[in-house]
C-alpha cells in the first residue's frame, strides 16, 4: 500500500475527511517552497498537490495563473519542481505528494525519465490536466511501472464513457471538479456536488476528492460530508500572493488550520 493509500485508509478509521491543499511550485519564491510544504502538513494537510509551473495553464484562472507567472520568473522547471520533494522527503516521509501540472513538460522530458525521476525522490501521483484518459494507457502504464499513481479530473460535464474510463485506470483518488469553468470560480452548488458524487461512486471505489470555488470552513465542511477529500488551491495562493515575506507562513498556516479544524467538525 503506497502513501496515497495509506492515508486514506486512515483517516477513514479516524472517521475524517482528507485536506488537500495546492500550492505552485517557486511561488513566491523557490526559497520558500519547501518550507511552505511543511508548514502545510503542521497546519493539517493529509495530501499535497504541487503544482508544476507552466506558461499556458489554461484550466487555471487568474490566480493560479499568475502564481505560475511568478515561478517562471525564477526558472523553476520540471527538474526543480522535482528537487523541491526531494528537499522535502529528507524530513518527511509520510505525507504523500502530487504533482499536478501540463504535458509539455513531461513530453520534453520523457515519460520515462519523468516516471524514473519522479519515483527516486518520493512523488506519490501526477495529475496531468491535458492528458485525457482515452489516449493515456501508456502514461498510466509508465507510472504504474514506478509505483505512481495516475490521478484524474472529472468534472459535472463529463460523459458516462469517460467515467468509465477513469475508473479503469486511476488510481489514489479522483479529483471531482465541482464547478465549470477554472480555478478560483465560485458559486458552488453543494446539492449538486453530493447529487453527482452518488452517480460516481456507482463507477468509482476509489477516494474522491472535490476542488474548485472551496473558499472557507463552512464550505470546506459541506464538502467533507459528501466527499472523501476536499481540495482548495486559489484560497491559499491569495493568501500568498497578498502576504509579505515575513507573515506569508503564518497566514498560510491560519487559513489552513482553520479549515482543518471545521473539517474535523462535519
Amino acid at each position: 500500500m503506497n502513501r496515497i493509500a495509506q492515508t486514506f485508509a486512515s483517516l477513514k478509521d479516524q472517521n475524517r475527511k482528507a485536506l488537500i491543499p495546492f500550492i505552485t511550485a517557486g511561488d513566491p519564491h523557490p526559497d520558500v517552497t519547501v518550507h511552505l510544504m511543511h508548514q502545510l502538513v503542521r497546519s493539517g494537510a493529509d495530501i499535497i498537490e504541487l503544482g508544476v509551473p507552466f506558461s499556458d495553464p489554461m484550466a487555471d484562472g487568474p490566480t493560479i495563473q499568475r502564481s505560475s507567472e511568478r515561478a517562471l520568473k525564477h526558472h523553476v522547471s520540471l527538474n526543480k519542481v522535482l528537487d523541491f520533494v526531494g528537499e522535502f522527503r529528507e524530513t518527511n516521509t509520510d505525507t504523500p505528494v502530487v504533482l499536478m501540472g501540463y504535458a509539455n513538460p513531461i513530453e520534453a522530458m520523457g515519460y520515462t525519465v519523468f516516471a524514473s525521476k519522479a519515483r527516486s525522490c518520493g512523488v506519490d501521483g501526477v495529475l496531468i490536466v491535458d492528458y485525457p484518459p482515452e489516449e493515456s494507457s501508456e502514461w498510466v502504464k509508465c507510472l504504474d511501472e514506478h509505483g505512481i499513481d495516475a490521478i484524474f479530473l472529472l468534472s459535472p460535464t463529463t460523459p458516462k464513457a469517460r467515467i468509465e474510463q477513469v475508473a479503469k485506470l486511476a488510481k489514489g483518488y479522483v479529483y471531482y471538479v465541482s464547478l465549470k469553468g477554472v480555478t478560483g470560480a465560485s458559486h458552488l452548488d453543494l446539492e449538486n456536488v453530493s447529487q453527482r458524487l452518488k452517480e460516481l461512486r456507482q463507477h468509482i471505489t476509489i477516494p474522491i476528492g472535490v476542488g474548485f470555488g472551496i473558499r472557507d470552513g463552512s464550505t470546506a465542511r459541506a464538502v467533507a460530508n459528501v466527499a472523501d477529500a476536499v481540495v482548495i488551491g486559489s484560497r491559499i495562493i491569495e493568501e500568498i500572493e497578498h502576504a509579505t515575506q515575513d507573515k506569508l507562513l503564518f497566514q498560510v498556516a491560519s487559513l489552513l488550520t482553520d479549515l482543518r479544524k471545521a473539517m474535523d467538525e462535519h
